[in-house]
């Protein structure tokens, strides 16, 4: 690291100053040390990569290996935008980089990629590795406060307030999401004083509240709705979802990204429409739903008819009245559309990721129109995704970006 020695200025002066020690910040600080670029870290959590951590207690979904041209639409609205950037920075090329660290990955049987480690910790630990070995320093405690009247850029550490006056800077902070894993967006003030438009921040990849019965949430919070369709607000998604004791959540849900978020905005409630049997059509389910019912109750011919659970069952009550209908093309009806109310997101502090962000239009690229030299990537830029690969993918992708444009600037 270059330092500036005089006794009259204190500043360190170093080519790039990364800002945020998780996946975007830290692929930037790698991709700019291995151009021969001086690079400093700052985390101000104790330890880098901690909501990366805990991403990996669900085993690490990295990427997914499904084709691109259902790949970008995954991020709506933003797609255009992203595409650049996910298309230099690939799925593929991701996988390639675990691979270097000695982290093989296999693809699951949705398609979502993951370490055969199936956790983030030795990911993590070679990343760091492989960091210190091309000459990158991390320092942790470090939280950024701003930029002083002269431009130079302000850290507070263990030891106090440090002035650092790098080349380029490349802000990797986080969204809102799980804040006491460090993004907790409190950067917001310091970027609208630089001129940055930043989009409020709300709950992305979240649960959603439900009006159960008190009888429906005693007997089957944590229970699993597997391979249902859902629709809400002209969006679908297909997957499984688990009732919780506040509503409903799971990887189907997530998929259908900011439409019951937006529905409940608007309208101050959303219907989520289940389809417990996808597979089947409405006239098989009445085919079956027609033989000889005997004496049994209906949860019993349900249960044999169409190997419907007792939570099936029961959600059916919740959705059409205790009173389901025996007749069988109605019943198969109600079986193929069950509408649950929602009523509000989750909490953003338990959301897994977080819409909102600094707009693209603040920005000229990644960069800062009132600050050039500023880059910034990851979840601090206004875009969402679901889960399933799509949002660490970004993550990495535009901080590689970033870091790119960083490199060529400080190469004029």
């Amino acid at each position: 690291m270059t330092s500036d020695t005089s006794k009259g200025d204190a500043a360190r002066v170093i080519d790039v100053a990364v800002v945020g020690g998780g996946p975007a910040g830290l692929i930037a600080a790698q991709h700019l040390a291995q151009a021969g670029r001086c690079v400093v870290v700052f985390e101000k959590m104790p330890t880098f990569g901690r909501k990366f951590l805990m991403a990996g207690r669900g085993g690490l979904n990295l990427t997914h290996s499904e084709d691109f041209e259902r790949f970008g639409p995954r991020y709506g609205d933003r797609e255009t935008t992203l595409r650049p950037m996910l298309e230099a920075f690939t799925p593929a090329d991701l996988v390639a980089w675990a691979k270097a660290l000695g982290q093989e990955t296999f693809v699951g049987a949705s398609g979502r990629v993951f370490p055969k480690a199936m956790k983030a910790s030795p990911l993590l630990r070679a990343w760091l590795t492989r960091l210190e070995s091309v000459g990158v320093t991390l320092r942790t405690r470090s939280a950024w406060a701003g930029w002083s009247e002269d431009g130079a850029l302000l850290v507070d550490g263990p030891d106090g307030r440090e002035t650092w006056r790098p080349r380029a800077t490349i802000l990797a902070l986080g969204g809102a999401s799980w804040p006491k894993l460090g993004s907790d967006a409190a950067w917001t003030g310091l970027l609208e004083g630089q001129g940055a438009d930043v989009a409020p921040f709300a709950p992305a990849n979240c649960g959603f509240e439900v009006p159960w019965s008190q009888i429906f949430r005693d007997r089957f919070a944590g229970e699993p709705l597997k391979n249902v369709r859902l629709t809400c607000d002209g969006r679908q998604a297909r997957g499984d979802a688990m009732v919780a004791g506040y509503g409903i959540e799971g990887g189907a849900v997530y998929a259908l990204g900011p439409a019951p978020r937006e529905a409940i905005a608007r309208d101050g409630a959303a219907v989520l429409t289940i389809d417990l049997r996808p597979d089947l059509p409405a006239e098989t389910l009445e085919r079956r739903l027609s033989g000889a019912r005997g004496g049994q109750s209906l949860a019993n011919h349900l249960r044999k008819a169409l190997k419907l659970s007792p939570v099936e069952v029961n959600l059916l009550r919740e959705a059409h009245g205790l009173d389901l209908p025996s007749e069988p093309s109605r019943l198969a009806a109600a079986i193929k559309a069950a509408p649950i109310r929602l009523t509000a997101a989750r909490p953003l502090e338990r959301a897994i990721s977080a819409a909102g962000g600094v707009t693209f239009d603040s920005l000229d690229g990644l960069s800062l129109r009132a600050r050039p030299d500023v880059f910034l990537a990851g979840e601090m830029l206004d875009w969402e995704a679901p889960t399933g690969g799509y949002l660490l993918q970004a993550c990495f992708a535009t901080g590689v970006s970033a870091a790119k444009a960083a490199d060529e600037r400080l190469a004029r």
